[in-house]
């Protein structure tokens, strides 16, 4: 959907102007200040003028063609205005009244009236039930609410679907914007669309968002993918972490996911920074839309005028796993020549305050560290309060910092402030204007700091950058392969599997002899009873035939007993897998991002330690790897406390086939478990010791039986 119509018009009609307070006033008065001040056209049939300027009785007096029309009116005529607008030519909308589909039937078909004419006549549509937008830019201020600074303009781009976060970062002085995006109830132009727009905008640095839900999931990742390619950063604030109940699922892949973290999966694939709160995403995309040029790696040094703030440096880093390499001989052969006897250079520095009230040595003292090859970013500890007193060093040390900032090919540096206040306005000013950033107290600091280790450490070309987005409908009814029909389709996908043989009498136990050598594993097989443990249909070690044959009749037993209509196939029989690491490796199929593949500790630990990973299908070996790694257990993994290294390779290998056969059967699948999955040391291997598949309906049942 092309947005220059609705975000960069070059003409706007208001309808229902008027000089009242609300949206149509404030409207008028900020519309008033916009650089399209002669192409803005004021509607009302009942005024000659509003606000001094002529009003006209309707848009078919206007002599040109309108590019954006904003209907300030009762719901109850704004469709007849719409429809007007399309006959003449408009092709973009903005409707601030609600009483849409958020307050209930009357109004879902009014919308559903809205979205027709527009289809009809082509117009993108911000709302309704929405505030408007700012394109800063452009200066063009199509907003309900009255501003008080028409000069914010900066590298953020905001789409929010609260329209009073839009107020309150509208009204945040140091929070410098290209476009202010309400969206309103997005019945015609959604948040991927407005996106996918910032995404291509040359004045855009960082785009920060908040999001409660989507509508066009294929549009969003598109814009992702779009944006990770490009570099450029997108922050979200995601509600809805904290969902009270989630649908009961028959596998445990399904218990252990949920939506939220299927977008926090997405996020990892795409480098999306994800925020907790609105503070958060105001300070990260600060960062991001204040400094010139991120640093090349993730190495920093901090440059600070006390041990107490160097100390807290040190320990709030490693709470972050922030870097602070040691610094050359060098380094620390100049700083020791440049700093008092008593200082003892290290990273991060605690240089006292003996070369700060001197701009030019300063900045030199910036220089020797900021030179350092092992260095790619200095921060620089300074208190910047609300106001400056006599002899503040905070002004002599501003100088320097902006000093060596505008020298050619100098690395990055941001402003660590201890503590959080309002900053002054002029070293505020001085700062950003410079490319530097201020960071707030340290905690969130280095929150900020580590998500900006994340973006700069995330390298796209290591993706697979599709998603496996399925097309199955919302109604399902679940049904399950049992553990023989789940083996044989997972087998088909080269992951190993025990050997193994339904047994339906007590007289082909007599063929486990030709098959397997004892010990073996006896298990009930029925689709129709998923979780054998439960119904006391498992028997291991079994040693010869006589125990098998005690083993088989009591799990028929069990069976019955627990499920008595269950369908029973018989018993499978299979071999006794010698002893291995357990993980469980599994796959739920989200009803927005479709398969997501989860990895973790396998066997009864998985819902105690619930240590797994998720991500979305399709991956590569890379992308597995990385999931493996996330895990608290991955220590095991690679050989902990003299143990021998478990085989790696084979696990990820068995994750990438997992993946392909959930991509190519992403309609289809609803969830599949194997758990466990028995790890061997490397080099031997790995083995699906069970495996459970459920599908979406019973026809793709049919074919698996």
């Amino acid at each position: 959907m092309k947005l220059n119509k609705l975000l960069k018009p070059k003409s706007i009609a208001v309808v229902g102007a008027s000089e009242k307070e609300g949206f149509s006033g404030a409207t008028c008065k900020n519309l008033i200040q916009s650089e399209l001040n002669d192409n803005v056209f004021f509607i009302n049939p009942n005024r000659d003028t509003v606000m001094g300027k002529k009003c006209y009785t309707s848009l078919k007096d206007v002599s040109k063609t309108i590019d954006l029309v904003i209907i300030c009116t009762p719901i109850k005529i704004v469709n007849k205005i719409l429809e007007e607008a399309g006959e003449l030519g408009c092709k973009a909308a903005i409707v601030y009244a609600s009483g849409y589909s958020e307050s209930g039937e009357e109004g879902r078909k009014i919308e559903a009236e809205l979205v027709q004419i527009c289809k009809k006549y082509d117009i993108s549509l911000m709302g309704p039930n929405c505030m408007g937008f700012i394109n800063y830019s452009n200066r063009i201020y199509s907003f309900g609410v009255q501003l008080d600074n028409y000069n914010k303009n900066g590298g953020i781009g905001l789409i929010s679907q609260s329209g009073q976060i839009c107020e309150t970062l509208m009204f945040m002085s140091k929070v410098k914007l290209s476009y202010l995006i309400s969206c309103g109830n997005s019945s015609v132009t959604q948040l991927e669309d407005y996106l996918d727009f910032l995404v291509e905008d040359k004045d855009t640095k960082v785009i920060a968002v908040y999001l409660e839900g989507l509508k066009n999931t294929p549009k969003f990742i598109e814009t992702l993918r779009k944006a990770a390619i490009k570099g450029k950063p997108i922050v979200v604030l995601k509600s809805g972490r904290s969902e009270k109940a989630q649908e009961i699922a028959t596998a445990h892949t399904g218990s252990l996911t949920g939506s939220d973290k299927s977008f926090d999966a997405i996020f990892e694939k795409f480098g999306v920074i994800r925020v907790d709160d609105i503070e958060e995403l105001v300070q990260t995309a600060m960062f991001f839309s204040t400094i010139r040029k991120l640093p090349k790696k993730s190495n920093f040094a901090s440059m600070n005028l006390s041990g107490g703030e160097t100390t807290i440096c040190a320990d709030v880093a490693d709470m972050y796993n922030i870097s602070f390499p040691q610094f050359s001989d060098y380094t620390l052969d100049k700083l020791k020549e440049m700093l008092p006897d008593y200082s003892t250079p290290n990273n991060p520095l605690d240089m006292t305050a003996s070369l700060s009230y001197d701009p030019d040595l300063y900045a030199e003292a910036i220089k020797v560290v900021m030179d350092d090859p092992m260095v790619d970013m200095v921060l620089l500890g300074v208190n910047i309060h609300d106001r400056l007193i006599e002899g503040d060093i905070v002004v002599p040390m501003t100088e320097g910092i902006v000093k060596v900032a505008n020298m050619e090919g100098t690395k990055p540096v941001a402003v660590l402030s201890f503590f959080e206040s309002t900053r002054e306005k002029g070293i505020r000013e001085k700062l950003e204007s410079a490319g530097v950033p201020i960071l707030p107290s340290a905690k969130n600091a280095f929150n900020v700091l580590k998500h900006l280790t994340n973006f700069i450490n995330y390298d796209h070309k290591k993706r697979n950058l599709d998603v496996a987005i399925s097309k199955t409908s919302d109604i399902k009814t679940k049904k399950v392969l049992s553990e023989e029909q789940s083996k044989k389709v997972i087998s088909k996908y080269g992951i190993p599997t025990t050997k193994g043989l339904v047994i339906t009498s007590e007289k082909e136990l007599l063929e486990v002899n030709k098959e397997f050598k004892f010990p073996v594993v006896a298990k009930i097989e029925s689709a129709d009873i998923p979780h054998k443990s439960d119904a006391g249909g498992v028997m291991l070690n079994i040693k010869d035939e006589a125990e098998l044959l005690e083993k088989y009749g009591q799990i028929l037993k069990n069976a019955k007993n627990y499920s008595p209509e269950a369908k029973i196939n018989g018993v499978l029989v299979q071999e006794m897998l010698p002893y291995g690491t357990e993980i469980i490796l599994g796959i739920n199929n989200d009803k927005q991002f479709g398969p997501m593949l989860l990895a973790g500790l396998g066997g009864v630990f998985v819902e105690v330690f619930e240590d797994v990973a998720l991500y979305p299908v399709p991956l590569n070996e890379f992308e597995a790897t990385e999931m493996l790694n996330k895990l608290k257990a991955s220590k095991l993994f690679k050989g902990y406390r003299g143990n021998q290294p478990l085989d790696i390779q084979g696990v990820v290998d068995t994750m990438v086939k997992l993946s392909n056969l959930a991509y190519e059967m992403k309609d289809s699948i609803e969830e599949i478990d194997i758990n466990p999955l028995f790890v061997y040391e490397e080099g031997k291997g790995v083995c699906a010791a069970d495996a459970l598949i459920v599908l979406n309906s019973d026809e793709k049942r049919q074919s698996y039986e």
